[in-house]
């Protein structure tokens, strides 16, 4: 006979922080509702000044697209000229995305996991860091405490479970380096 050990249904959040009221959490809620996810606004200085509202820091020139979900925008940091399009951004802890970064369709940038070993199932998170010139695939999930350092390429349908090197570009789950990245 096996140990069969049940997990709870009230995980352990460990001390877990919103980083914001329980009312600016549901308005957001609503607003992302309404204004991001619903694809009803496809203006995109609309979208930025709304995340900026909401606490975002977003540098200059930056793309939102329509169709796009964020948890928290005040833990979501972005650099000039990036392009998001429309993916998941679960930043329950903080996401730094530098400039000329893309995060191309249907990725996913998770910063939040749980502990398996754990019957309390704790919530562990860790914070993603894309550095300047990155670009993420359509489809490519970045895990929690990942680091994309300067120019790589994450490719269509990848995960990345360790952190890429710069001018790498990275294929496969996990993700594998296949070659260097050359920009002429």
């Amino acid at each position: 006979m096996t140990n069969q050990t049940q997990l709870k249904k009230a995980f352990n959040k460990k001390g877990f922080n919103t980083g914001a009221s329980s009312i600016k959490v549901v308005i957001w809620y609503f607003t992302s509702m309404f204004f991001f996810r619903s694809g009803l606004i496809p203006f995109s200085n609309i979208l930025v000044w709304i995340l900026r509202f909401f606490g975002a820091k977003i540098g200059k020139e930056v793309r939102i697209k329509p169709y796009i979900h964020i948890y928290y925008p005040w833990k979501l940091i972005v650099g000039d000229y990036s392009w998001l399009a429309a993916c998941y951004i679960e930043n329950l802890d903080f996401i730094t995305i530098g400039a000329n970064v893309c995060v191309s369709q249907q990725a996913m940038l998770l910063t939040g996991n749980h502990n398996y070993k754990s019957p309390d199932f704790d919530l562990i998170t860790k914070p993603i860091l894309l550095e300047d010139g990155v670009w993420i695939g359509a489809k490519a999930i970045v895990c929690p405490g990942i680091t994309a350092h300067s120019h790589a390429v994450l490719t269509v349908g990848s995960t990345a479970t360790k952190n890429l090197e710069p001018y790498g570009i990275y294929q496969g789950n996990p993700a594998a380096k296949v070659k260097d990245r050359v920009i002429d």
